[in-house]
């Protein structure tokens, strides 16, 4: 998505990515990383007397494999610039397999030939629901010609 200089992206235009499977070392790694250990994650039988049945990845997980997920070019984006309006609106589970579909839905021009684009990103699971939306913004480089 993140591959063209800020005067090539289009309004409305969008961008699909490649998938990604959760699985327990996930779930585990991003709890060590962390320090949230909260059960709905970590302890199989506590996630089971919950409404989700078993454990589910932390939000802040999906999130981050999710920025893992989206494509950027070196020299073209200069930063990761923020993300708005973020909600989970279906858990994720282990054996999950994600994929990201964004859209540009602002571009904004700023000094020094950078500017943002915005896009709209929706976390979709192999089942096609969403489990996370946001919108995602790259600061990123003008072509220099």
């Amino acid at each position: 998505m993140f591959a063209k200089y800020l005067e090539q992206y289009e309004i409305g235009e969008t961008w699909t990515s490649k998938g990604r499977t959760i699985t327990e070392a996930d779930l585990v790694n991003f709890s060590s990383f962390s320090g949230d250990w909260f059960p709905l994650h970590t302890d199989k039988e506590y996630a089971a007397k919950t409404s989700f049945k078993q454990r589910i990845a932390h939000g802040m997980s999906v999130l981050s494999i999710a920025t893992g997920l989206i494509l950027l070019e070196p020299g073209i984006v200069e930063a990761f610039y923020g993300m708005d309006h973020v909600r989970f609106t279906n858990p994720t589970f282990i054996g999950d397999t994600l994929h990201l579909e964004m859209s540009v839905c602002n571009i904004q021009e700023k000094d020094n030939g950078k500017g943002i684009v915005s896009t709209e990103m929706e976390i979709k699971k192999q089942t096609g629901e969403t489990v996370a939306v946001a919108v995602v913004k790259m600061l990123v480089n003008k072509s220099k010609g």
